[in-house]
C-alpha cells in the first residue's frame, strides 16, 4: 500500500450486510458499534466468547457456527476479519478486495482496506481518531487522544459553542454533595452551556468559578432562618430567562427531587411550556456517609436505610414523618436538615423504643476540604452538636454503621 493517510469516512451501515469473520475478543468489542449502527451483522466463526453467543441469542446479530468459505463477502458492504487463521483471513481479504468490500483486519493492518479508528460519542457528536500511517501505529496514543476530547467534551472543560439556534429551556442539574467532582459528567457540559446559571448555596460553587465571563449567575440561596430567593422568585427567573432565549442551568445541591423543590419548579416550567430537563445527582443522604467511612447498609448489621428530613421537629404538626414507627426499625436512620432539632429527634426515637446508646454520627460539609465528623449516641447528641458547635449543613447517621468503618475515610 502507498504511504498515504487514510481518508477519514462515516459509513451508514443500516439494514445493511456486515460480515464479521471470528468470534473472539476483537469482536466482542467491534460488534457493539455495529448493533448500534442498525447493521444487519453475520458472524462466521465455529466458536464464541460468551459476550458474542449472547448477542446472537438476542437476536442482534446472526451467528453462522462455522469456518470462512469463499463467497461469504460476496455481497457485503463492510467486513471484519480477525479469526487466528492467517491463511483464512488473507484468503478473506482477497475475496473483500475483488468486491470492493471496505475490509478491516485485525492481524495485518497494512493488508486491510481499512482501519478502525478510536472512537467515542457525547451528545450526538461522534470522535474518531486514525493514526496516519499503518507502520508504527500506536493504538495506546489514538485511545488516549480520543478519551481526551470525549471526556472534554463531556465535562465541559473543551467548549465547543453550539452556532446554530439552540431550543431554549431550562435544566435542573443535581450538584451532588459539594465536592464539584462530584457532580454529574452531564450536569457539568449542560454548565459549560449555559447563558443563565440560577445557583443554590448547598451547589458545588467552585464550578461557578469556571464558568465562561459571559455567563449570568444568580444567587438563590436559601441560607436557613436569613435572606432566601422565595421559590415563586426562584420560578419566575427560571421562566423569565427561558423566554429569552436563553440555556438556564439550575444548579441544586444533592439531588434535584431529594428534599429539594424540583418538583415544584417543573412544574412550573411545564405549565409556561418551557422545556425542562432533569439531571440527576449524587444525593448527600448517601455519598456523605460514604465519604465518612459510614455504610448505610452492611451485611450483618443494617439490611435498610431510611431517609428523613429533620427541617421540623417530630413534635411539629407540619411533621410528615412517623417518628415512632422509624424508632422500631433495626436499619439506619440518615436524616437530612435536622442538625438544630436532633435533640428532640433523638428524644423521640428514645421515648418510643430505640436505645439511647444507639450511635450517632454528624458529618459536616461532607466530601468537602472542610469535612468534619462528630461521634456521639442517641443520649448525648444534643450536648455533643452544642459542645462541638456542629452547624449546617451536616448529614446525622443513625445507627450500628456508625462503628463499622474506619474512621476519616475520604
Amino acid at each position: 500500500m502507498a504511504e498515504n493517510p487514510a481518508y477519514p469516512v462515516g459509513l451508514r451501515l443500516t439494514g445493511r450486510r456486515v460480515v464479521v469473520l471470528g468470534g473472539g475478543q476483537v469482536a466482542q468489542r467491534r460488534l457493539p458499534a455495529l448493533i448500534a449502527a442498525g447493521a444487519d451483522i453475520h458472524l462466521v466463526s465455529p466458536e464464541a466468547t460468551p459476550s458474542v453467543e449472547a448477542m446472537a441469542d438476542a437476536g442482534e446479530i446472526t451467528w453462522h457456527r462455522r469456518g470462512y468459505a469463499e463467497g461469504d463477502l460476496a455481497t457485503a458492504w463492510y467486513a471484519l476479519i480477525a479469526t487466528s487463521d492467517t491463511d483464512a483471513n488473507t484468503r478473506a481479504s482477497a475475496e473483500a478486495e475483488a468486491h470492493r468490500v471496505w475490509c478491516v483486519r485485525s492481524d495485518d493492518a497494512d493488508a486491510a482496506t481499512a482501519w478502525t479508528p478510536a472512537t467515542g460519542s457525547s451528545e450526538g457528536v461522534t470522535v474518531a481518531v486514525l493514526t496516519t500511517e499503518a507502520r508504527g501505529r500506536d493504538p495506546r496514543h489514538t485511545a488516549a487522544i480520543r478519551d481526551a476530547v470525549v471526556e472534554g467534551l463531556r465535562d465541559g472543560t473543551l467548549v465547543a459553542p453550539h452556532h446554530r439556534t439552540r431550543t431554549p429551556g431550562v435544566a435542573l442539574v443535581g450538584g451532588g454533595p459539594g465536592d464539584p467532582d462530584l457532580i454529574t459528567v452531564r450536569g457539568r457540559r449542560l454548565l459549560a452551556e449555559a447563558d443563565v446559571v440560577i445557583a443554590d448555596r448547598l451547589g458545588p460553587r467552585d464550578l461557578l468559578a469556571e464558568l465562561p465571563p459571559h455567563v449570568e449567575v444568580i444567587d438563590a440561596a436559601k441560607i436557613p432562618y436569613g435572606r432566601f430567593m422565595a421559590q415563586e422568585a426562584i420560578n419566575d427567573a427560571l421562566i423569565e430567562h427561558a423566554r429569552r432565549g436563553k440555556s438556564v442551568v439550575r444548579l441544586k445541591g444533592g439531588d434535584p427531587y431529594v428534599f429539594g423543590r424540583g418538583m415544584e419548579e417543573l412544574q412550573a416550567l411545564a405549565e409556561a411550556g418551557i422545556p425542562c430537563t432533569v439531571v440527576p445527582g449524587i444525593s448527600s443522604s448517601i455519598s456523605v456517609p460514604g465519604a465518612a467511612g459510614i455504610p448505610v447498609t452492611h451485611r450483618g448489621v443494617a439490611h435498610e436505610f431510611t431517609v428523613v428530613s429533620g427541617h421540623v421537629a417530630p413534635d411539629d404538626e407540619r411533621s410528615l414523618v412517623d417518628w415512632p414507627s422509624l424508632a422500631k426499625l433495626t436499619g439506619t436512620l440518615v436524616v437530612l436538615m435536622g442538625v438544630d432539632k436532633i435533640g428532640r429527634i433523638a428524644e423521640t426515637l428514645v421515648a418510643n423504643g430505640k436505645s439511647p446508646d444507639t450511635p450517632v454520627a454528624l458529618v459536616q460539609e461532607g466530601t468537602t476540604a472542610a469535612q468534619r465528623r462528630v461521634d456521639a449516641t442517641l443520649a448525648t447528641v444534643a450536648d455533643t452538636v452544642v459542645a462541638q458547635d456542629v452547624k449546617p449543613p451536616a448529614v446525622i447517621v443513625i445507627g450500628e454503621v456508625v462503628g463499622v468503618g474506619p474512621r476519616g475515610t475520604v
